[in-house]
């Protein structure tokens, strides 16, 4: 398969730093800033026939926050005919550990779910279990 292509989604530049320098050994990545950003740069990859293999999107966001860009995503998808297991991977990443904000991610259909502060060695795991012949 090559490269991945890597969308990651946070407001916070640290955190949206530190997580696109982890996620470059795996691929091509863009970002984005929120929400809004996420959903329009999700449609874009579609539209050029290039999407995104996997996208990290943060749940607390301004405009618009994680759950509302995934389920957006996914009604996206949905309408342009794409399906599992043709659709973006989405890894919800946040500082929330509640069953609510989990739950809701996964109600949402995201694919993984992964906890600030990232580590190389989890986000690898991750990238293995979903993508495992992609990830090297």
């Amino acid at each position: 398969m090559g490269k991945l292509k890597i969308l990651v989604v946070e407001d916070d530049f640290l955190s949206r730093s530190l997580l696109a320098s982890i996620v470059a050994d795996f691929g091509e990545v863009s970002v984005a800033v929120d929400g809004l950003e996420a959903v329009e740069s999700v449609k874009a990859s579609y539209a050029e026939g290039k999407p995104f293999d996997l996208v990290f999107l943060d749940i607390m966001m301004p405009r618009k926050d994680g759950q509302a860009a995934l389920r957006e995503i996914r009604e996206f998808e949905e309408a342009s005919g794409i399906f599992a297991p043709d659709v973006c991977k989405v890894v919800m990443t946040t500082a929330l550990g509640d069953a609510k904000n989990v739950m809701g991610a996964f109600r949402s259909q995201c694919e993984g779910y992964i906890m600030k502060p990232f580590s190389k060695k989890a986000i690898g795991d991750l990238l293995h279990k979903l993508l495992p012949d992609s990830a090297n």
